[in-house]
């Protein structure tokens, strides 16, 4: 990897931990920038940084700036959206992570997804009658995770980067003890689940003022029992969380709940790190999260399968194009719904699935006319053998290092529990799992027996991290929250740039469609023209125009190494920042 090393570079804690907390938030949101700088990307010549927070934003590039590297910016950036976007950055869950060389070596990929309790059983969330119990693996202690990303965060700073763990998390300390000012969607999102968060008492004391009031833009809010756990993680490593004493509070809570991870659940806990999955669209090379995350193998099936058709002479958003592309899509979840699951337990068709002669096969099945029915089409025979409220950062340092983050606590907050004592949210992510094969889960995603629940095993996800290089050379970092469609989004964002050369920030804004198989119909958001609705539906489709989907957050390497950021107008705290 290109990178400094440690004792050439200058101590990093106290810029860190200087850094002002009153930055000005300047959200790159549609309704809160001048009409057309949606699609202007930032700018920078040695290094960028896009997040879905403006403050995780600037600590990360102020890592950058002191001769830290992407990994080193990554970390700080992970923990400290730990603190300023509660609902979906989290210590209490997990993600995966792709590390690409400015070097061109190898791309490494560090999963830290959850692990299913020692005590989780295949049945687990079904009653007496054999039924799934949809509230018990989403909103109780039982739908909780062992979390992966402390451990995570960890390795991938231990193995690639070049500051310690105390540096990495001293941003993340100042904030959640000093707090920081709160933004309008912080209020809002507090606003909507209230109900839901206040029935628990520490969830109440943590996020809410003593009379149970929301913070509102403009105040001040404060995290000091989170802070006392970052500054023992600061202080112990990976064993000041799953040691000591956050690891009691954890196991406590789950004591007294009925929940199942245990002290040995959490000491037991081990990041992997991984192969990404790895394929070719039009010259470039896609690199994406293996599995449990199924997003990588899905957005390289349907690269292939839509690699047949000339797209970019089709149109962005056509109705040819968003008719091919959604009969791709239908294809690749068909199959995600049979063959994915945790590797470490199920054999994956993996190169089966990626193969460019299996896409042939089904590319053959599609009439380019006219839809075909998704009660029709089963999961196909390749060769032998997440929450909307998700989290994606992207980095690229000066010596061209990328990485690519996602990470995630599932629902907006997670399962709502805060374990009490430590401040932090519980994930439900086992609500990943198939509760009982062929039953959806909350995406409406339908599970197989290769995601069934298993005491360690790591439940599927669709997070895409996502790196693509041209001749050995880094080109285009990205990846989203969004659940079922981040798979998607992040697919989009590629063509918007391979197919329909657009600047990334115009890659990112641009309206994006969804199809999963089930339910059958197209996703789309607004912007999409009334006539290609129209010729879509006489084609055969079910439209639907719905809320926005993902929030990715995308870097683009131009050929002469100037680096532009997109991000995300779909989610009002997010920035993109270069120098």
């Amino acid at each position: 990897m290109t990178t400094p090393t440690r004792k050439h570079l200058p101590p990093l804690t106290a810029v860190l931990v200087a850094l002002s907390l009153s930055i000005p938030l300047t959200p790159a949101n549609a309704d809160a920038i001048l009409e057309g700088e949606r699609f202007h990307p930032a700018v920078g010549l040695n290094g960028m940084v896009a997040t879905s927070h403006t403050l995780a934003t600037e600590v990360a590039l102020e890592v950058l700036k002191s001769g830290g590297n992407a990994i080193d910016a990554a970390v700080t950036a992970g923990f400290a959206l730990a603190v300023t976007q509660p609902r979906s950055g989290n210590i209490g869950g997990g993600g995966f992570m792709l590390i690409a060389p400015g070097d061109s070596s190898p791309v490494t990929a560090i999963d830290y997804r959850e692990t299913a309790p020692a005590a989780a059983t295949e049945t687990m969330f079904q009653d007496e009658n054999g039924d799934a119990v949809t509230e018990r693996s989403r909103f109780t202690h039982l739908a909780a995770g062992v979390p992966g990303t402390v451990a995570g965060l960890a390795l991938a700073l231990e193995k690639h980067g070049t500051i310690d763990l105390k540096t990495a998390l001293a941003p993340a300390i100042k904030l959640a003890r000093e707090g920081f000012v709160v933004p309008p969607r912080f209020t809002d999102g507090l606003e909507s689940v209230r109900d839901r968060l206040q029935q628990w008492p520490a969830t109440r004391a943590t996020f809410y003022k003593e009379d149970g009031s929301t913070y509102q833009p403009g105040e001040r809010f404060r995290q000091p029992e989170l802070a006392d756990t970052l500054q023992r993680i600061a202080d112990h490593g990976t064993a000041g969380f799953y040691e000591g004493e956050t690891a009691r509070l954890i196991v406590e809570e789950m004591s007294r709940n009925g929940g199942l991870i245990t002290e040995a659940d959490l000491k037991n806990y081990r990041p992997v790190e991984r192969q990404p999955v790895r394929g070719s669209y039009r010259g470039y090379d896609i690199y994406s999260m293996s599995p449990p995350s199924s997003g990588g193998t899905h957005i390289i099936q349907i690269l292939n399968i839509l690699e047949g058709y000339p797209m970019g002479e089709y149109g962005h958003n056509s109705a040819q194009s968003i008719h091919l592309m959604a009969e791709a899509m239908k294809l690749a979840y068909a199959d995600r719904s049979e063959y994915l699951g945790d590797t470490d337990f199920v054999d994956v068709p993996l190169s089966g699935l990626t193969d460019k002669r299996y896409a042939t096969e089904l590319r053959a099945d599609i009439d380019p006319g006219q839809a075909r029915a998704s009660l029709d089409i089963r999961a196909g025979n390749p060769a032998s053998y997440e929450s909307n409220e998700t989290t994606h950062f992207s980095i690229v340092d000066r010596w061209g290092n990328a990485v690519s983050n996602t990470y995630t606590i599932n629902f907006s907050y997670g399962s709502g529990i805060t374990v009490t004592g430590a401040g932090f949210l519980l994930n439900n992510e086992m609500d990943d799992f198939s509760a009982k094969p062929g039953v959806p889960n909350a995406y409406g995603l339908i599970g197989g027996e290769a995601n069934r629940i298993e005491p360690g095993k790591r439940m599927l996800s669709s997070m895409s991290p996502t790196i693509v290089r041209r001749d050995d050379r880094n080109v285009l970092v990205t990846g989203s929250p969004g659940g079922s469609r981040i798979i998607t989004t992040t697919l989009q964002v590629l063509m918007n740039v391979i197919d329909h050369g657009m600047n990334i920030q115009s890659a990112v804004s641009a309206p994006r469609i969804h199809h999963q198989w089930l339910p059958d119909e197209i996703r789309i958001e607004n912007g999409i023209s009334p006539d290609t609705i129209t010729l879509l539906q006489d084609m055969g489709h079910t439209v639907e125009t719905r809320s926005a989907m993902g929030a990715i957050q995308s870097i683009h390497i131009g050929d002469d190494g100037i680096l532009y950021g997109g991000a995300d107008p779909r989610r009002s705290t997010s920035s993109a920042q270069g120098y």
